[in-house]
C-alpha cells in the first residue's frame, strides 16, 4: 500500500499519520499527534504533510478548537437556503414569468448552480479576503448572483432581468455584470486555468518590486498575496485547457492557487466514469498539487464510528455514480431497499432501522461539499500554505431540489407546482420572495453575517480600473534604412527598447510557447532576463560554449517562457493584461506564436479579449512565408479570426516604420478606456525582406493617421485614375469605389 502512493507524491510518513489517524483505539492520537507534527510550522517541509480532510475532521474531533459555532453553522444554514431560493426564482421568473417575445427557452441550469450552494455560500461570507479572486463555474451564475444580492453587491433589477438584455449575466461576465466579477468564465474549463496564470501574474508583480497597491478610496493594502481560486465542474476537467495549464503550474512553480472541484458526478448527458476520481487526483499530484479530497460530512463521518459504519461507510465506496444519483432522486424508502438488499449485516440493518425515510435521505447526502463544518476546516488548513492545492469536493446536482440527482436535470427547472412548494416550504409569499432577507429563522444574524464578510469589510471596491498611466517614448527606436522584415523590425524594436532606461520599459513583459528564438524575442530576453522564482544560470553560458541566447533566470527577468501549448500563452496573456485591475499596476504583455497556430488558441484568446483584457499578441511568421513547411504553416485566415474578436484591433504593417508606429499605438491603447478605442493588439508580421520607403513617418502626421487607420495610397491617385468593378472570387459581381492607375 505504501509503495503504490508513494510513487504517486504520497511520502511515507503522510501515509503513516493518516492511516494511524483513521485506526481506532490507542493508534489514533499517535497518528493525529504525527498529523500535527507534519502540519505547516513543523520541521518537516509541507510536502511530507497529511493533507486529507479526514485527517483535519479527526484532530478536531480530538478536542480542537471547532472552526464554527452551532449557531453560526445554522446562520450559514439560512444564507444556503436563501441562495438557493433566490436563484430558483431568478431562473423560474426568466422561463415562466418574464415576457418573451420569441417563446424561446431561457435555460438558467438550476440544477448545475445548486450543487455549489453551499461551497459558494462558505466561500463568500466567511473564508474570501478582499485580495482573493475567484473564477466561478459558469453554471453556478445565478448562486453567485443571489449571494452578491444579499452582500448589497448585486440589484433587485439585474437579478429579475436575469439572462435578459443588460441584466445578470447568464455566465459571470468582468465587463457586463454590475458585481465585481474576477474572471469571465463563460467558456467552461476556462477559469481552472485563468487562475494559475493570475496567481503567476501576482508573483511576477510582487517579483519586481511591485506589490498590490491599496485598495481604491483607501489606505490599506492587502496583507498577504491574494489565493486566486478556481470553482469548475468535474466534467470540466476533460477540457484541455485544464490539463496544459495544469502542468504549466508544476513547470512555473504556481503557488497561491486553489481549485475546487464541484464533484456532482454527473455531466450534461451522462454519470462520469466510475474511477474518474482516481484519474483527477493522480493528475493532480503529479503536477504536486496538494489534494483535499472531501467526500463525507460530519454526519456520515459520525455515523461511520457507530455499529455497522464499517459497513455504512463500504457501501458508500462501492455504490456506484449512476446508482446513487438514481436513489438521490427516489429518495424516500428507496435508500432502506437498496442498502439493505446489498448489506445484510444484523449492526448495518440496525443504524439503517434507526432513521426515518426522511432522516436516512439526508444523511446519505450528507457529503462533504454540502457540510459547511466541513468545507470551513478543510479551507483553514490548506490556508495555513501557499503551496497550490485542489479540493475535490463531493456533491450533488439540485442539491435541495425536487431534481436532484436525475439524470436529465442538466436541462431541467422546477415545474410550476415544484417551485409553488419550495415558496411555501421556506415561508415565503409571492409579495415577499424577492426580498433578501424575508422568511428567515434570524434574518439580523444572516444581514449581519453578508454585511461582515471579510471580503467586502471596509473595501469600497476591489477593481482598481486602468490604473496608472504609463509615459510611452515617442520614438521607440530600432528602425534601420537596410532591407529588413517586418518580424526583424518587431524584434528590433524590442531591442532598443529593452536598452531604455524607464518604467516602460521596465513593465514590458514578453512571453512564448517555445518559439522565442524564432519569432523576434531573442534581443529582448537576452538583455531583460528570463523570469524564474529563483536564481539559475545558464548552462551553456557556464560552460562557456557558444550560443546566441541567454537562458540565465531571475526573479527580475522580464520574459516567461511556455511549453508547446498555445492556450497557456493566451491563457497568460489574459492574466498578465489585468494586472492593472486586479492588482493596480500596468503591465504591457507581448506574446509571439507562429501565425497558423492561433486557431489552437483561438476559445482562449476570445476569452482574454471578452472580458477586456489589455495585451499584444505577435503571429509570426504569417502568410505564406513559412510555405516550405508545408500547408499546415500557411496562415491566410487569421486576419478574419481577429477582425471578429471583441475588444482587440489588429494590424498587418508592411514596413518597418508602420511596425514600430502601430506598436506604440498600441501600447497606448492597453492603457485607454474601452469607449475611447481601448483594448489589445494583434500584429500579423512576415519573414519577408523588403526595400524600406525613404519616409520619416513620425514626422508624416497624415500619413502617420492613415497607417493607423488601416490603408494609405502607396501610389497616390491622379487625374488619370478611374474606378471600376472588381469580380471577387465566387463569381459575384461588387462594385467597389476603388483607384487604380490605367
Amino acid at each position: 500500500f505504501f509503495g503504490r502512493r508513494v510513487g504517486s507524491g504520497w511520502s511515507w510518513r503522510s501515509m503513516l499519520a493518516r492511516r494511524l489517524a483513521l485506526c481506532g483505539g490507542a493508534f489514533r492520537p499517535l497518528g493525529l499527534m504525527l498529523a500535527r507534527c507534519l502540519a505547516p510550522g513543523s520541521p518537516h517541509p509541507p510536502a511530507v504533510r497529511a493533507v486529507t480532510s479526514v485527517v483535519v475532521a479527526r484532530a478536531e474531533a480530538a478536542g480542537a478548537h471547532p472552526v464554527a459555532s452551532e449557531h453560526e453553522l445554522a446562520v450559514l444554514q439560512q444564507v444556503e437556503d436563501k441562495v438557493l431560493w433566490l436563484s430558483c426564482l431568478m431562473v423560474h421568473n426568466a422561463n415562466n414569468l418574464r415576457p418573451k417575445r420569441d417563446g424561446l427557452k431561457v435555460g438558467g441550469h438550476q440544477a448545475s448552480s445548486a450543487s455549489l450552494a453551499t461551497i459558494l455560500t462558505v466561500l463568500y461570507t466567511s473564508v474570501l479576503q478582499p485580495q482573493d479572486r475567484v473564477a466561478i463555474k459558469p453554471h453556478a451564475s445565478p448562486i453567485f448572483h443571489a449571494l452578491m444580492y444579499m452582500m448589497g453587491r448585486q440589484t433587485l433589477e439585474n437579478i429579475r432581468n436575469f439572462r435578459g438584455f443588460g441584466g445578470a449575466q447568464a455566465y459571470p461576465s468582468r465587463t457586463k455584470d454590475l458585481p465585481e466579477v474576477d474572471f469571465s468564465t463563460g467558456s467552461v474549463g476556462m477559469g481552472a486555468a485563468a487562475t494559475i496564470f493570475a496567481s503567476l501574474t501576482e508573483t511576477y508583480l510582487r517579483a519586481h518590486g511591485l506589490p498590490p497597491k491599496p485598495w481604491p478610496g483607501t489606505s490599506e493594502a492587502p496583507s498577504r498575496p491574494g489565493r486566486m481560486i478556481s470553482i469548475v465542474g468535474d466534467a470540466e476537467l476533460d477540457e484541455g485547457v485544464c490539463m496544459e495549464a495544469l502542468l504549466e503550474s508544476w513547470k512555473l512553480k504556481v503557488e497561491n492557487s486553489w481549485c475546487i472541484v464541484d464533484y456532482n458526478r454527473q455531466s450534461l448527458d451522462m454519470n462520469l466514469h466510475e474511477r474518474m476520481v482516481r484519474v483527477h487526483e493522480r493528475l493532480f499530484r503529479l503536477a504536486e498539487w496538494e489534494v483535499v479530497t472531501l467526500k463525507y460530512g460530519k454526519r456520515l463521518m459520525k455515523a461511520f464510528d457507530q455499529p455497522g459504519g464499517k459497513q455504512l461507510h463500504q457501501w458508500l465506496n462501492n455504490v456506484t455514480n449512476a446508482e446513487f444519483s438514481a436513489l438521490i432522486f427516489r429518495s424516500g424508502s428507496a435508500w432502506r431497499e437498496a442498502m439493505l438488499r446489498d448489506s445484510p449485516s444484523p449492526a448495518f440493518a440496525e443504524l439503517v432501522g434507526r432513521h426515518t425515510d426522511e432522516a436516512l435521505h439526508a444523511l446519505m447526502t450528507d457529503l462533504g461539499g454540502h457540510c459547511a463544518e466541513t468545507l470551513l476546516e478543510a479551507f483553514e488548513f490548506a490556508a495555513q500554505t501557499e503551496k497550490r492545492t485542489v479540493f475535490i469536493a463531493y456533491t450533488i446536482k439540485g442539491h435541495g431540489l425536487p431534481l436532484a440527482g436525475h439524470r436529465d436535470n442538466h436541462g431541467l427547472f422546477l415545474a410550476p407546482q415544484q417551485f409553488n412548494k419550495l415558496r411555501t416550504k421556506l415561508g415565503l409569499t409571492e409579495a415577499n420572495e424577492w426580498a433578501p432577507f424575508s422568511g428567515l429563522a434570524d434574518p439580523s444574524a444572516v444581514r449581519a453575517l453578508c454585511e461582515a464578510a471579510p471580503i467586502h469589510r471596509n473595501v469600497p471596491t476591489r477593481n482598481h480600473g486602468l490604473a496608472e498611466r504609463i509615459a510611452i517614448p515617442i520614438d521607440l527606436g530600432g528602425l534601420a534604412a537596410a532591407p529588413t522584415s517586418t518580424q526583424a523590425a518587431f524584434g528590433a524594436v524590442l531591442k532598443a527598447i529593452a536598452h531604455t532606461d524607464c518604467t516602460f520599459a521596465d513593465r514590458l513583459v514578453s512571453a512564448c510557447p517555445d518559439v522565442t528564438t524564432t519569432t523576434g524575442l531573442s534581443a529582448f530576453v537576452n538583455k531583460r532576463g528570463v523570469f524564474g522564482s529563483e536564481e539559475s544560470k545558464d548552462p551553456f553560458k557556464s560552460a562557456k560554449a557558444h550560443s546566441l541566447s541567454n537562458w540565465s533566470r531571475r526573479p527580475s527577468g522580464q520574459h516567461i517562457e511556455l511549453g508547446i501549448a498555445e492556450n497557456n500563452l493566451a491563457q497568460l496573456l489574459s492574466a498578465l493584461g489585468l494586472s492593472a485591475p486586479l492588482f493596480g499596476h500596468r503591465l504591457f504583455p507581448i506574446g509571439t506564436l507562429y501565425d497558423p497556430f492561433i486557431s489552437r488558441a483561438l476559445d482562449t484568446l476570445t476569452f482574454g479579449a471578452y472580458q477586456d483584457s489589455r495585451f499584444m499578441l505577435v503571429g509570426t511568421p504569417s502568410g505564406v512565408t513559412l510555405s516550405p513547411e508545408g500547408g499546415a504553416h500557411q496562415s491566410f485566415n487569421t486576419p478574419v479570426m481577429m477582425m471578429a474578436m471583441p475588444n482587440l484591433r489588429g494590424y498587418e504593417p508592411a514596413f518597418a516604420d508602420e511596425v514600430q508606429v502601430v506598436m506604440r499605438d498600441g501600447f497606448e491603447r492597453m492603457q485607454l478606456p474601452a469607449d475611447e478605442g481601448g483594448g489589445s493588439v494583434y500584429l500579423r508580421l512576415s519573414t519577408r525582406v523588403l526595400t524600406q520607403p525613404d519616409r520619416e513617418l513620425l514626422r508624416d502626421c497624415e500619413l502617420h493617421a492613415h497607417v493607423l487607420a488601416g490603408g494609405y495610397w502607396h501610389v497616390p491617385p491622379d487625374a488619370r485614375t478611374t474606378t471600376g468593378p472588381v469580380e471577387t472570387c465566387r463569381g459575384t459581381d461588387v462594385f467597389l469605389d476603388i483607384q487604380h492607375k490605367k
